[in-house]
């Protein structure tokens, strides 16, 4: 069964100056290595919907929404804190990003394919319920469940959030809800800055010190991740695919490959293969060095569309 590849033509116009880290060009270096590699071909490009407010209003509040809508400028900029700038063309790039996700969900619950990668921008999973924060307007992945889980009557999913920085904005919004269970590592002390302490029974999210290798990432994954995700019955998997854990990456001071991420991925799939029925929905979250981004990505990708040697 195919693999989708879900994007949009918006999300190259949302951009926030000069200079700024999550650019247009993040996306261009995806498509144009997924180009060179083949594998652009290997997969079925779609384009993604709109969310509609309602959509947004299952993991944001109404007040939110509202002011999202009101910063977005006609011309120039509006910003939030010093990373998270609105242009006019943001809130569109905002909804479609969040859009992907549900489009990803509906054809997947719908048989029309197994797998979907979202290259979407703006990211979202610091996006908390009533705050726009770290780049992110809009929780992607938290959109994308909580429509999974109303739409199709599901009791459990699972979201496995890879990216260097705590997916601070899912946790906010999923604490102690037992139908989304998630799994992260991040590098602390290191922003967000912000820990759900006590930490929920459904979250799963380890602190990692600067300097972290693919070791101990391993280990974490096996020793911790693993058994529990055995243990759950999720109907579909999610990640939060961040690529900004790996060595070449100058926001973090982690240091996995491109061979780690393919890893977490085939382990996370395997583990939750028998109750999904192998049906993984990818979002797109951070990643900055250029080319690291890129290869990282299509290692990501040959994994879910099982186009990865062992």
């Amino acid at each position: 069964m195919e693999t989708i590849f879900i994007t949009h033509p918006s999300f190259y116009q949302h951009e926030m100056g000069a200079g700024h880290p999550e650019s247009p060009l993040r996306l261009q270096a995806i498509q144009k290595h997924l180009a060179q590699t083949g594998l652009t071909n290997m997969l079925h490009e779609m384009t993604a919907l709109k969310a509609k407010e309602e959509d947004l209003s299952r993991v944001h509040s109404l007040h939110h929404i509202a002011t999202m809508q009101q910063y977005a400028p006609e011309t120039g900029y509006f910003s939030i804190d010093s990373d998270t700038v609105l242009n006019p063309h943001t809130l569109e790039a905002a909804y479609y990003a969040a859009g992907a996700g549900i489009l990803a969900v509906d054809q997947v619950m719908a048989g029309h394919a197994q797998r979907a990668f979202c290259a979407v921008r703006p990211p979202g999973h610091h996006a908390c319920f009533d705050q726009a924060m770290g780049f992110c307007f809009f929780n992607n992945v938290a959109v994308a469940a909580a429509y999974a889980i109303e739409r199709y009557q599901l009791d459990q999913v699972v979201i496995v959030d890879f990216d260097v920085h705590h997916g601070n904005g899912t946790e906010d919004i999923f604490a102690h809800q037992d139908q989304v269970q998630m799994f992260g590592f991040y590098q602390h002390p290191f922003y967000p800055h912000a820990r759900h302490l006590p930490e929920a029974p459904n979250m799963y999210n380890e602190a990692v010190p600067a300097g972290t290798e693919s070791t101990a990432i391993r280990d974490l994954v096996t020793q911790s991740w693993l058994p529990r995700l055995r243990q759950l019955k999720p109907k579909l998997l999610f990640f939060s695919a961040g690529f900004d854990a790996h060595t070449e990456d100058a926001m973090a001071q982690m240091h996995l490959t491109e061979a780690d991420f393919a890893w977490i991925t085939d382990q996370v799939m395997q583990a939750t293969a028998i109750s999904t029925h192998g049906r993984v929905i990818s979002m797109l979250e951070g990643g900055y060095a250029l080319d690291a981004l890129a290869r990282s990505v299509a290692a990501h990708i040959k994994v879910l569309a099982g186009l990865a040697t062992k």
